[in-house]
């Protein structure tokens, strides 16, 4: 992850790489191509896949992308995976009315948010990131969304995407990856530097307000197709001569079909939450979102400034000329570190998030 200040200092990169393979319903809407095993250095071949409409890349601004020196870590032995706590546990933890209402709730998104920390660390390739992935599965089935798979293979590891879709019309994909970071290599403490993290906002805070979407958005409010993306190999990056952003890159580099537009939610549960503009994203998208996110109240947390350049999840899909931003709070200090757990996280920053979406979604025409 590459990131600026309006002041100019530059903090740690996300680096972006991964190719792959998903059939969706027997109609392609990704093209075949082998993973890429033998990557050095955190660049990324130029995609062999074609999209279905031709898309002009978007030039991204090169003086804030400095290329990191890959890493080894030697990390903790991880531990046996613990089963989630199934959906009718985390409902009855609210009152019936807020569970049944069909408004986005940040007491149930937090529920989403521990039933991924009680499964442990979740690296990519692990048992219990393959848990995870499972569960997230099972959460979308349940919620009546059709769900498709997208497995590929980077340095001989096994990773899974994640897709459930909703609606019918020009398609938007709202992303999140799932997977943790496999050693808190930023932690204060060098000692802790080769521990597993619980990554309760770097990773599971954006997936616990895609599920909670799932819950609440209805097709019939939709004038589009609506995909919920969940990205494997997100966060391995400068680890082993890994990149960052390998699952989000595996999709984008394989579409047959051009979305309207990509959303990326990234640690957006801090409890002191501060969501800047990220540079990198498309103006006219990411001003669309903050709009509504001001119209809702949200414009303390939710800020129509400019700060960090990020690379991230959307990057991929820029680069092939598809409108994508990056929902981001970057000033979060346990980002990579073991102190990245549950109660740094708040629910009410998770509502401000998905209830802006929401709203954004249901309106948007």
């Amino acid at each position: 992850m590459s990131v600026s200040r309006l002041p100019g200092w530059v903090s740690p990169v996300l680096i972006i790489a991964g190719v792959g393979l998903l059939l969706f319903g027997g109609l392609s809407l990704f093209t075949s191509q082998p993973a890429n095993s033998t990557l050095n250095t955190p660049a990324v071949p130029s995609p062999t896949a074609t999209l279905s409409v031709a898309l002009a890349p978007t030039p991204l601004p090169s003086a804030t992308i400095a290329a990191p020196t890959p890493t080894t870590v030697a990390t903790s032995p991880l531990p046996t995976p613990t089963s989630p706590p199934p959906t009718s546990t985390l409902i009855a933890t609210s009152s019936s009315a807020l569970a049944s209402a069909l408004t986005f709730n940040g007491d149930l998104a937090y529920q989403q948010l521990l039933a991924q920390t009680a499964i442990g660390p979740r690296p990519t390739g692990s048992e219990a990131g393959w848990a995870t992935g499972d569960y997230i599965m099972a959460e979308l089935e349940k919620m009546g969304w059709q769900v498709e798979t997208e497995e590929f293979l980077f340095k001989g590891v096994k990773g899974r995407n994640v897709v459930g879709r909703l609606g019918s019309g020009p398609i938007i994909i709202l992303g999140a990856h799932y997977d943790t970071r496999p050693a808190a290599d930023q932690d204060p403490d060098p000692a802790k530097r080769g521990e597993w993290i619980e990554g309760a906002n770097d990773g599971a805070s954006g997936v616990a307000v895609l599920l909670e979407l799932a819950r609440t958005l209805e097709a019939g409010k939709l004038q589009h197709e609506v995909w919920l993306a969940f990205f494997d190999a997100e966060d391995r990056g400068r680890l082993d001569g890994w990149p960052f952003s390998v699952g989000a890159r595996q999709m984008a580099e394989n579409l047959t079909v051009a979305p309207e537009g990509v959303i990326v939610v990234d640690m957006i549960g801090d409890a002191d939450q501060n969501i800047y503009l990220e540079q990198n994203s498309t103006p006219a998208l990411r001003e669309e979102i903050w709009a509504v996110a001001g119209e809702l109240g949200y414009g303390a947390h939710i800020i129509p400034e400019l700060r960090h350049t990020i690379i991230d999840d959307h990057i991929p899909f820029l680069e092939r000329g598809i409108p994508a931003i990056d929902m981001i709070d970057f000033d979060y200090p346990y980002w990579h570190t073991v102190a990245d757990t549950a109660d740094k996280v708040a629910p009410a920053s998770l509502e401000r998030v998905g209830r802006t979406l929401e709203v954004w979604l249901e309106e948007k025409q």
